[in-house]
């Protein structure tokens, strides 16, 4: 057993050495840095009126370049100074432009001292690949709030593992945003404190609504109990990416966030059991699901032969033997929160919230 033992960790460090030396010697440095343990969280600042705020494309490109037009303006009548960087409106087949010009609008934005925040403007499929060519030292040295929710989460995650930077789940920046969302987006942002309870669904209608049950806004306690931890993940789908690469987050002692659009419940079945049995469930503190939008099944005849989102959920993470709470509101619903990565929070499954312990931003 002995021998077993020692030529898997062997074959591991190979393995990893391996993996190393396909990085450039700065990545590799900041990696191994990362390998050491989790980094202390920095917060960047807070936003304020007149701030600049860079709007990048990291992922897939934007329907239109009137879509551009309205970022920047919607941007603008929240206060801000936009600025559209370089290869914001690139369009290669899907991407937003080649990987290297994605990462390029990433890196100089975190340089340039006159920028204040980083926004996204679109998810689709993309950001895992500039993970690579993304300076993170530069990012480390210049902390500043980046934005974005979908296939940004495998950006966030990676930039929160590499440098310790708070960064934000939250709204794109060429959506409209509802009420809530905005509400959300200030409380988390724009001051240095605490922001409390979030993404909680909205409130049982009035009692005079006789024969009414609200099915849409369901919290769901799929396991019960409390937790505290720092809070990290996002859609499932790409954070399922990151699993077994250097940027993959370390989950232990973490509050994992879940959700996804537009995917069967069998497919949230495969990611999920492919989590467990890589072990590393069972070491976070709780488990938060948002609201799993549109994933049912792709055959309403087939409905009754599979299981729902929920139940696959329940029967997958109910005996981790921490509390799991499903149905709060962020990712791919029009009212969502903005959850920071790497912020300490507390789970109350029981009483079905979320409560930020610290501020995000300083």
């Amino acid at each position: 057993m002995g021998s077993m033992l020692n030529r898997r960790g062997f074959l591991g460090q190979v393995s990893t050495a391996s993996l190393f030396a396909a990085f450039p010697p700065g990545l590799q440095e900041t990696i191994a840095r990362a390998e050491k343990g989790t980094l202390p969280p920095i917060r960047p600042k807070a936003l304020k009126r007149g701030m600049t705020i860079a709007l990048v494309s990291p992922s897939s490109p934007l329907a239109d370049s009137e879509s551009l037009k309205i970022a920047a303006e919607m941007t603008a009548l929240l206060g801000f100074v936009p600025k559209l960087m370089p290869n914001a409106g690139r369009v290669a087949m899907y991407l937003a432009g080649t990987d290297q010009e994605r990462a390029a609008d990433l890196n100089t934005a975190f340089a340039d001292p006159s920028v204040d925040a980083v926004w996204c403007l679109r998810g689709g499929y993309g950001s895992y690949r500039i993970l690579p060519f993304l300076d993170y030292e530069t990012i480390r040295k210049n902390p500043k709030p980046l934005i974005g929710y979908s296939d940004v989460t495998a950006l966030l995650n990676a930039v929160h593992r590499m440098t310790g930077l708070v960064t934000f789940h939250g709204p794109m920046g060429s959506e409209n945003l509802t009420e809530f969302t905005l509400s959300e987006f200030k409380k988390v942002l724009y001051e240095a404190r605490a922001a409390g309870s979030i993404a909680a669904p909205p409130p049982p209608p009035p009692l005079e609504r006789e024969g009414f049950v609200d099915r849409e806004n369901r919290l769901r306690r799929i396991a019960p109990g409390k937790a505290r931890g720092p809070l990290v993940g996002g859609n499932i789908s790409v954070f399922a990416t990151l699993v077994g690469t250097p940027f993959e987050p370390d989950l232990r002692g973490r509050i994992l966030l879940l959700e996804e659009v537009g995917e069967e419940p069998k497919k949230i079945d495969r990611w999920l059991s492919g989590f467990l049995l890589t072990g590393r469930l069972q070491s976070l503190a709780g488990i938060v699901l948002g609201r799993f939008n549109d994933c049912g099944p792709k055959d309403q005849a087939a409905y009754y032969g599979t299981w729902t989102w929920q139940e696959v959920c329940a029967d997958r993470l109910g005996g981790l033997g921490i509390p799991v709470l499903a149905g709060l509101r962020f990712g791919h619903v029009p009212d969502k929160a903005t959850l920071p990565i790497g912020v300490a929070a507390e789970l109350d499954a029981d009483a079905g919230t979320l409560t930020l312990l610290e501020p995000a931003v300083a």
